[in-house]
């Protein structure tokens, strides 16, 4: 997964700045700031397409 901005399918800018694993089940977590809070999710999840207005699209896609 790139380091770098990612634009949330909402319209927030956030920023991912790395990825670690559940210390039990070993699943990948992509760590990510919106601001000064600071959120992880699951990275199939970070990854994965929602339907927007009848539309596949990212639910965060890479800017920079």
């Amino acid at each position: 997964m790139k380091l770098g901005k990612y634009k949330h399918y909402k319209g927030k800018i956030v920023e991912v700045i790395g990825v670690g694993k559940h210390s039990e089940t070993l699943e990948k977590l992509v760590i990510y700031k919106e601001g000064k809070n600071i959120w992880l999710r699951p990275e199939k999840m970070f990854r994965e397409k929602v339907i927007v207005n009848g539309k596949s699209v990212s639910r965060f896609k890479y800017i920079k």
